[in-house]
């Protein structure tokens, strides 16, 4: 198993980056790594118009990306995101998610957060939610990648995603609140934690690796992708 680390990147290059290692790694892949500048990715069936408020996501200089992984729209600001590829894993989607996110909470509960999985896609401590995860196959390869939320700016999330109508807006903020999370370390902790906790789980040694000349050339066709006005509006 791999351990990549690639540190912060705009939205586009993250999605190409984690697109190419589905397309090359022959071995299980942890890659882990946060996003500058902050930015808002939706799910791969979502309709942009619907969910995002470009004009406020350009104000604050927030990008905006399409993701290939199914789920909901997501805030990208204050947190370590991984992604993990493999082309070995069973049929069943709960029990994939429910393994991986195990070398998550395995590596979380040595650094004093003592996480739950639950089903079918979050990670909760304390009952608030302070994980989201997506997943696609292709090829006979998984990609899987979440957030691991270390502070929550709900205010501004609300400022740059949409709501069904300003009436609500309030009622939506104060239950997100109530219901989600930071986990209050900080990014280096959770990336050492994480890698350990992987280790842990499968019971193999992490070998750092870089990213090579071919992926990186991939990452950056892809990142063109992500980047288009086709891809990001193609729903």
């Amino acid at each position: 198993m791999k351990l990549l680390k690639t540190g912060f990147s705009d939205a586009y290059l993250n999605m190409g980056i984690d697109e190419a290692l589905m397309r090359t790694c022959q071995e299980p892949v942890l890659r882990l790594y946060g996003w500058k500048p902050h930015a808002v990715s939706i799910g791969y069936f979502q309709g942009l118009e619907e969910e995002v408020d470009l004009d406020a996501c350009k104000r604050h200089g927030v990008d905006v990306v399409r993701r290939v992984t199914g789920g909901g729209a997501v805030y990208h600001a204050d947190e370590l995101t991984y992604s993990f590829v493999t082309r070995q894993f069973g049929g069943n989607i709960l029990d994939s998610y429910r393994d991986i996110c195990a070398g998550i909470l395995l590596g979380l509960k040595k650094i004093g957060v003592d996480g739950q999985f639950a089903p079918l896609n979050d990670l909760i401590v304390n009952g608030k939610k302070f994980s989201g995860n997506a997943q696609t196959r292709r090829g006979g390869v998984l990609l899987q990648h979440g957030t691991i939320l270390l502070s929550v700016d709900v205010d501004r999330m609300f400022d740059l995603l949409k709501v069904p109508s300003e009436k609500m807006k309030g009622k939506l903020i104060s239950d997100v609140k109530q219901r989600v999370i930071g986990i209050g370390k900080s990014f280096g902790d959770v990336e050492r934690a994480v890698a350990d906790g992987f280790e842990e789980h499968y019971g193999m040694n992490l070998e750092p690796m870089g990213v090579s000349e071919e992926q990186l050339g991939l990452a950056y066709t892809f990142a063109g992708k992500y980047r288009s006005d086709e891809w990001l509006g193609m729903r």
